[in-house]
C-alpha cells in the first residue's frame, strides 16, 4: 500500500522504508517552536531534566506573542523566562517586539522563510499545523513535549490516517480560504478530522492564494485534524522563492507527492464555486451558516489572528473599507500578523485608511483571540471575528458570543453595524 503525503514526510524523517497509520514512531524535527504561553513551562521541564543546551539554536523558534506587548506583571515575567532562555541558549530566531521579524508567530515563520516543503515541524501551540500551506508536515504538542524537543531534537509521532479533501471549482468573488474551511468544519463536525491528517487535492487549489491555504491549515486542528496539508504547486514556490532566496536556490528542501495507491479512508469533495460567504456561530466553528441569512446586530470587530492577518488579509480589508466608515457605536480593530505585514501597510497607505473609517489599529499580537487583551468582551456583548474559535468565553465574559467570519465579511459587519456580507457595501 502506499503512502500519503504526510506518511512519507514521517517516514523519511524517521529513517524508515514506509510507515502506515497507527504506526508510532520516533523522528527527527527540522523546527521547534514556544510562544509566551507554553515555553516558559518547557524551560521548567528543560532544566529539571538538566537538558543544558538545545539540541540546536538555529531550530529553536521562540515567539511570544500572545500577551504582548506585555499586558501585565505575569505577562512581563513570561517573557522575560524566555528572552532571558533564549540569550543563554544563543537562540537564532527569537521574535520579540522591536525585532525586526516579531510578531504572532504562525504569521512570521512562513513569511520569513523558517519552513520549506518537506519539513517537519512541531510546536507548543495547537494551530502549529498553519504550515502544511507549505507542503510540510506541521502539528500542535505540550509543553512537556517541547521541553524534550528542544533538547533532543525529535519527538515522538502516532502516524495518522487521512482523509482526501478533492477541491474542485473557483471560488466567487472575496470568498476566501475562510469560507472554505469554515465550511468544511460545518460539514464533518469539530471531531470529524479527530487526529487525521487532512490532505487536500483538486483544481480548485490552483484558485487558492497561499494565505488562503495557510487560513485553511491553520484551522484543521478546530475539526479535530493533527495535520493540514498542501501539495506543492508554483504557487508554494513561487512564496518560497521570496522568503529565503537563497534556501529556495540551493533547492535545500524536498517535495513529497501521495502514491496513487494511497489509503484514505474518507473522501470529502467540496465544490469551491457553491461556498458562499460563511460564518460560525457560537459557540463551536462547526456552527456555520450563511453570514447572508443571519443579520444578528454586533458591538465589536477584530481582524486579524494567525489565521487572517497576513498582508493578503489586511490589503483585503483595507480595499473595502475605503471611502467607507464603521458603524456608530461599534469597534472595529485591526491587528496586522506581523511587523512586517504592519510596516507594508504604513507604507502603502492602509494604515491612513483604517484610520479614516475609524478602526483601532494594534502592535501584533494575538491579544483578543484568546481573550488575553486588545479586545476583550463584557458581558452579552457580540463580536464579528476573524480569528480561529468561538468557543465559551473565548474572547472574554462568558456571556459574550463571537462570530467567526473572513474577512470581507468583517469589514461588512464592522460598516453595517451588524451581521452583513460585502455584497451589501
Amino acid at each position: 500500500m502506499g503512502m500519503t503525503m504526510t506518511q512519507k514526510i514521517l517516514a523519511s524523517h524517521a529513517g524508515l522504508p514506509e510507515v502506515k497509520a497507527g504506526d508510532l514512531i520516533e523522528a527527527k524535527l527540522d523546527r521547534v517552536l514556544g510562544n509566551d504561553v507554553t515555553t516558559p513551562p518547557a524551560i521548567k521541564v528543560f532544566e529539571d531534566m538538566g537538558a543544558g543546551k538545545v539540541f540546536d539554536k538555529d531550530r529553536v523558534c521562540l515567539v511570544p506573542d500572545h500577551f504582548t506587548p506585555n499586558k501585565d506583571i505575569k505577562s512581563a515575567e513570561l517573557t522575560k523566562c524566555m528572552r532571558c532562555f533564549a540569550r543563554q541558549q544563543e537562540i537564532t530566531n527569537y521574535y520579540e517586539l522591536g525585532s525586526k521579524g516579531m510578531g504572532i508567530e504562525h504569521v512570521i515563520l512562513p513569511d520569513n522563510g523558517l519552513v520549506f516543503p518537506g519539513d517537519l515541524i512541531i510546536g507548543a501551540d495547537s494551530h502549529t499545523c498553519t504550515y502544511g500551506a507549505l507542503g510540510a508536515f506541521s502539528t500542535g504538542v505540550g509543553s512537556t513535549d517541547l521541553a524534550c524537543a528542544m533538547a533532543s531534537g525529535k519527538t515522538w509521532f502516532k502516524v495518522p490516517e487521512a482523509i482526501k479533501v478533492v477541491l474542485t471549482g473557483k471560488p466567487s468573488d472575496l470568498i476566501t480560504g475562510k469560507d472554505i474551511i469554515l465550511h468544511i468544519i460545518g460539514t464533518i463536525g469539530v471531531d470529524g478530522a479527530l487526529y487525521k491528517s487532512l490532505e487536500f487535492f483538486g483544481d480548485g487549489i490552483s484558485y487558492l492564494s497561499m494565505e488562503s491555504r495557510l487560513t485553511i491549515c491553520n484551522m484543521a486542528i478546530e475539526c479535530g485534524g493533527k495535520n493540514g496539508i498542501f501539495p506543492v504547486d508554483d504557487i508554494t514556490l513561487s512564496y518560497i522563492s521570496k522568503t529565503d532566496p537563497e534556501r529556495y536556490s540551493a533547492g535545500d528542501y524536498k517535495v513529497y507527492e501521495a502514491d496513487p495507491d494511497a489509503e484514505y479512508p474518507e473522501v470529502l469533495e467540496v465544490d469551491l464555486s457553491a461556498i458562499p460567504f460563511t460564518v460560525a456561530l457560537p459557540h463551536l466553528p462547526s456552527n456555520t451558516r450563511d453570514a447572508s441569512t443571519v443579520g444578528l446586530p454586533i458591538d465589536q470587530v477584530v481582524i486579524g489572528s494567525c489565521t487572517n492577518g497576513r498582508y493578503e488579509d489586511i490589503a483585503l480589508a483595507a480595499e473595502l473599507f475605503r471611502g467607507r466608515h464603521v458603524a456608530p457605536g461599534i469597534r472595529c480593530i485591526v491587528i496586522p500578523g506581523s511587523q512586517r505585514v504592519y510596516r507594508r501597510a504604513l507604507d502603502e497607505g492602509m494604515l491612513a485608511v483604517f484610520d479614516d473609517a475609524g478602526c483601532v489599529i494594534s502592535t501584533p499580537t494575538c491579544g483578543p483571540c484568546l481573550g488575553g487583551h486588545m479586545g476583550i468582551l463584557a458581558e452579552g456583548e457580540r463580536c464579528v471575528s476573524t480569528t480561529n474559535r468561538n468557543f465559551v468565553g473565548r474572547m472574554g465574559h462568558v456571556g459574550s458570543e463571537v462570530i467567526l467570519s473572513g474577512v470581507p465579511v468583517a469589514v461588512a459587519s464592522a460598516i453595517k453595524g451588524r451581521v452583513a456580507v460585502p455584497t451589501e457595501l
